[in-house]
């Protein structure tokens, strides 16, 4: 396949601060270079011909760096470890996924003890709901220190969103699955609407932040849903098997926004 690399004139004018250039050239340009060394190599070159005072800098920065790292102390082996998770992932995921594979846990193990639930699988009841969480610290600026750094990085937005969503799921979808098989409650009937209720987090999430999308649909998910299975004893008519066509609808319709709004996540001033 033919790589296409950025124009001499797009390299030039990025060496000299990329002040004239304008803002979708100066992203894509920096997404491609991310992933481009040939690209990298020219840039370098560049600088060391269009800004002199930039590359002496970055040698002065660069020895005094070499002397401190000598020095430096080993990190801990705890905080290798955390090193090792993915460059897109976030070590404040690590506790909420946690938390909530544990929530998990307990509605298993509350329909096995099986209470006065009547028909109403609790596992069934919370699967939609769960991953909530987990997509809320994935991109809260309250939660992950590093999330202005992160957001305005040429690969964040939607991208890095995705990514840390795709991770939560990975962690819970075979929990979910596992309990679902226990309890004989069938994989449609949790998956397509804990996949919907996910995207239409992040549909809501660019209108008025991921995180407060979290809560409001986890809200209306213990008001509309939750409490009324649990005060009748009956499975919500939402989650019964012959609602799945709606379920996939929302998961369809929720993912044509987030595309068609997939601008509103790389906003800085009003983090998601």
């Amino acid at each position: 396949m033919r790589v296409e690399h950025a124009s001499a004139r797009l390299v030039h004018d990025y060496a000299r601060g990329g002040t004239g250039m304008a803002a979708d050239e100066l992203w894509a340009l920096e997404a491609h270079l991310e992933a481009c060394g040939i690209c990298r190599e020219r840039l370098a070159a560049a600088v060391a011909t269009e800004a002199p005072e930039i590359t002496a800098l970055l040698g002065a920065v660069r020895s005094d760096l070499d002397s401190r790292l000598d020095a430096a102390a080993p990190a801990p082996k705890r905080l290798r470890r955390r090193a090792r998770l993915p460059r897109w992932a976030t070590p404040v995921m690590v506790p909420w996924l946690a938390m909530t594979a544990g929530l998990t846990l307990i509605a298993l193990l509350l329909d096995f003890l099986n209470p006065d639930f009547g028909e109403v699988s609790p596992v069934l009841l919370l699967a939609p709901a769960l991953p909530l969480a987990g997509v809320a610290a994935a991109w809260s600026p309250g939660l992950d220190p590093a999330h202005e750094l992160t957001s305005s990085a040429p690969r964040a937005g939607l991208y890095l969103l995705l990514r840390r969503t795709a991770s939560v799921l990975t962690v819970l979808v075979p929990v979910l699955f596992a309990g679902g098989r226990l309890t004989g409650v069938t994989v449609a009937e949790w998956l397509l609407p804990t996949l919907a209720f996910t995207v239409a987090a992040l549909a809501l999430g660019g209108a008025i932040g991921v995180g407060r999308a979290a809560v409001v649909l986890g809200a209306v998910w213990a008001a509309v849903i939750l409490a009324p299975a649990l005060a009748t004893q009956r499975t919500p008519l939402a989650l019964r098997p012959d609602q799945l066509p709606a379920w996939a609808l929302l998961l369809a319709l929720g993912a044509g926004i987030v595309i068609a709004r997939r601008g509103a996540y790389s906003v800085l001033r009003n983090p998601r």
